[in-house]
């Protein structure tokens, strides 16, 4: 197993393409974490564009530099929106991600909708421990968007369901671990807080579409953006309360210069 941090060159390479190369990330995600979703990918700079408007999920879906899927995003679209933009991405080749939100916690026609997206072959999928193993068909308990599992607990659910579906898949935690079901990397950091900043899990899927993006492998992408995220969370650790370190967050998350010494 490896660690990847912020000293890693190819965290920086990978960031330093964001900010040259500006990715258009296109999202479905809930209405309670569009807004930092849209300002944590401005922050790195990458161009955020979210939502399902007319022909959006067909056209953008199939003609950004990655996608990202928040299955809460259910709460305000259709079932049959939400697959076109993962189907429009899945046959235009274009990397998407999807984030399971509360599969597992009992809502069995939201769980239904939401592994049928797994037709579509995401990239990557990231989550909690408990949304995780439910979504690989295991019992992951969770009580509605929070886990009752740790992360390692999910590893060995995870590895064996990258290597069935052929995708990179990444639980969060106090570690965070990334496999393609051969490879497994882990990252470590960042700030207890980020589980107290409404949209801060669902955030991290669209820094994550915007790493598939660059030239990195997608198993070091998804890591190299656990990274950051941990990186600008450690960075604001010295906020007083949530509401500051919140803004602190973003703040370090728009000053990390992948060329610093």
């Amino acid at each position: 197993m490896q660690q990847l941090s912020w000293r890693d060159s190819a965290v920086r390479e990978a960031l330093s393409h964001i900010k040259q190369h500006k990715p258009f990330c296109y999202g479905l995600t809930n209405y309670i974490a569009a807004n930092l979703s849209a300002n944590v990918l401005l922050a790195v700079g990458a161009g955020p564009a979210i939502g399902a408007v007319f022909d959006w999920q067909k056209v953008f879906g199939s003609h950004a530099s990655a996608v990202w899927v928040n299955a809460a995003c259910l709460m305000s679209n259709t079932a049959g929106e939400v697959r076109q933009a993962a189907q429009a991405a899945h046959h235009a080749g274009v990397p998407w991600v999807l984030d399971p939100v509360a599969v597992g916690a009992g809502a069995v026609e939201y769980d239904r909708v939401v592994q049928g997206l797994l037709e579509f072959r995401p990239t990557a999928i990231r989550g909690n421990a408990s949304e995780l193993i439910a979504l690989a068909g295991g019992e992951g308990g969770g009580q509605g968007v929070e886990t009752t599992l740790a992360s390692q607990e999910a590893l060995p659910t995870i590895q064996a369901f990258s290597r069935r579906l052929g995708c990179i898949t990444a639980v969060s935690g106090p570690t965070d671990y990334i496999t393609d079901g051969d490879r497994t990397i882990f990252v470590e950091g960042g700030d207890a807080r980020l589980t107290q900043v409404t949209g801060a899990g669902c955030s991290l899927g669209g820094l994550i579409a915007a790493f598939l993006s660059t030239s990195a492998d997608p198993l070091t992408a998804v890591a190299a953006a656990h990274v950051v995220y941990a990186q600008a969370s450690e960075r604001a650790s010295s906020a007083r309360g949530t509401g500051s370190f919140a803004v602190s967050f973003l703040d370090h998350l728009s000053l990390l210069d992948p060329h610093e010494a």
